[in-house]
């Protein structure tokens, strides 16, 4: 007679349904509305989280009188989640011929018109009219929490002799890493009536006179976040923002200067924003940020690529001497900054 308490017991694994679920739940905010965007009861959506919870040995909600939220760990194995689900819908749309179902990617970033411009060659070469996109231009600690959290795949910020240590040290108590794209020198964008704008270079004192512009960074206000270099330095007018459209009309109704790379684009940005020299030495090594445990998604990898594109783009309008971006940079091979 066959004895069935022998047979080994069956062990709980995770599914790609249980991916959908928490995911949909994160998304919607409360399990009552994921149940019903699901089409489940809501019974069978708690006893799924459970179960995966219990086998992952993790809490990614945190339940509260108030709701649910997601927890710490929670963040990191949704990066995690949305991967495969992401990968599970190229094999369907591959092997199946359907589509795989709404494709997400989220990059953060500091206030770069070629980040932007590689945004767009994503969303072009992607070419599906089913995708959920975020472009985060915001402050310089979210970009590298976001990415950490893997709310974000990818950060864009830059590193120098004054930031580069401290931030160094979070990314690297956070499993990320640092990859350079190219070296800028600093450089002001004015705008093109300023009478400043007549000079070749400028320096700290031809600027004491004009209001300062920067983007403010919140909480996280220390001078090693900052997105402008010579952050340190004491200036009698300041004014801060949190978006790039209100920094440029600043520049034009006050005839303010900020700091930055140089590098700029004129479709974006206007005809009447120009960037000139800053005589100051410095360099702006401007780079992304990945996570170390994760390998780019092919979303990830075409924006990537499309970053790449656009610092070399640079490099050649240099090199035949056009005057479409004002700025001296040097194209470096992807290697890591951060030693």
């Amino acid at each position: 007679m066959y004895n069935d308490t022998k047979r080994p017991k069956k062990e709980e694994t995770m599914t790609l349904q249980q991916l959908r679920y928490v995911v949909t739940i994160a998304e919607i905010g409360t399990i009552s509305k994921a149940a019903e965007e699901l089409f489940v009861s809501q019974p069978s959506l708690t006893k799924a989280l459970k179960e995966l919870e219990k086998e992952m040995q993790i809490t990614i909600f945190d339940r509260t009188n108030k709701g649910i939220h997601v927890s710490r760990e929670g963040e990191i194995f949704l990066g995690y989640a949305r991967q495969v689900l992401e990968q599970a819908a190229l094999i369907e749309e591959k092997y199946k011929h359907k589509s795989g179902g709404k494709q997400e990617f989220c990059i953060s970033t500091q206030h770069y018109s070629f980040a932007v411009n590689a945004f767009v060659d994503l969303i072009k070469e992607y070419g599906s009219e089913n995708y959920d996109f975020s472009l985060r231009e915001t402050q310089t600690y979210e970009i590298i929490d976001d990415v950490a959290r893997m709310k974000s795949e990818i950060g864009i910020l830059y590193l120098n002799e004054f930031n580069a240590s401290v931030l160094e040290k979070i990314m690297k108590a956070n499993d990320l890493k640092f990859t350079e794209l190219f070296v800028a020198r600093p450089h002001i964008f004015i705008c093109d009536k300023n009478p400043l704008a007549q000079k070749d270079q400028v320096t700290m004192e031809d600027l004491k006179d004009y209001p300062y512009l920067s983007f403010e960074q919140g909480e996280h206000n220390s001078f090693y976040y900052s997105e402008e270099m010579f952050s340190t330095e004491v200036r009698s007018k300041n004014i801060r923002v949190r978006d790039r459209a209100t920094l440029f009309n600043l520049l034009i109704g006050l005839n303010g200067y900020t700091i930055s790379s140089g590098v700029i684009d004129k479709e974006l940005n206007g005809e009447n924003i120009i960037a000139v020299p800053l005589a100051e030495e410095g360099e702006m090594h401007i780079g992304y940020v990945t996570h170390k445990k994760t390998k780019p998604s092919r979303l990830g990898a075409i924006y990537l690529e499309a970053l790449k594109r656009q610092a070399k783009s640079f490099s050649i309008c240099l090199k035949k001497g056009y005057n479409c971006i004002m700025v001296e940079i040097q194209v470096v091979t992807f290697c890591d900054f951060m030693v």
